[in-house]
């Protein structure tokens, strides 16, 4: 019994470990906007999405596909025909951004993300400046509700590639 819980205890740090190694690989982006806290993945039952309110829209305000950048990058975040709203507020028809950089979409059902690819501006902020790497960065814009769900159907921008020099 002893050898078996030992084992155990084994096999359970070594998976901890494995996985704590796999989340300090060095991300393509570091940005230096505050992210919010984290979303509550492990909480995601009950959690659903907000209906989008309808021509609702979330764009890039300047920053264009293609675009030779530098970092630091200022990125301007623009809406239309929804409120903005800290995280937290869950108020019909309202929430804020999330930008999402080297990675695809979250899935529409559950919180989005908080990490190096899935920045959270969840005092409704409208810009934010971010570190890029040299090369080939994607970008894009995913508006969640106050408990960072995005809307149904989605309210996300044009996916944008940019070049840092």
């Amino acid at each position: 019994m002893n050898h078996t819980r030992s084992l155990s205890l084994l096999l359970s740090a070594t998976v901890f470990f494995a996985a704590c190694k796999k989340e300090e690989a060095a991300p393509a982006a570091a940005p230096t906007a505050e992210p919010a806290a984290a979303a509550p993945e492990a909480a995601a039952e009950g959690l659903k999405s907000s209906p989008a309110p309808e021509g609702a829209k979330v764009s890039f305000a300047e920053l264009k596909d293609g675009a030779t950048v530098s970092s630091p990058l200022l990125v301007k975040f623009a809406v239309e025909g929804i409120a903005l709203a800290p995280a937290g507020a869950v108020e019909p028809a309202s929430g804020h951004h999330h930008l999402v950089i080297d990675a695809e979409l979250p899935p529409a059902d559950a919180p989005i993300p908080a990490n190096a690819n899935y920045v959270h501006f969840g005092k409704a902020q409208t810009e934010a400046t971010i570190e890029l790497t040299p090369g080939t960065h994607t970008l894009q814009l995913v508006y969640g509700n106050g408990l960072h769900v995005p809307f149904n159907p989605s309210l996300a921008s044009d996916k944008i590639t940019v070049t840092v020099k």
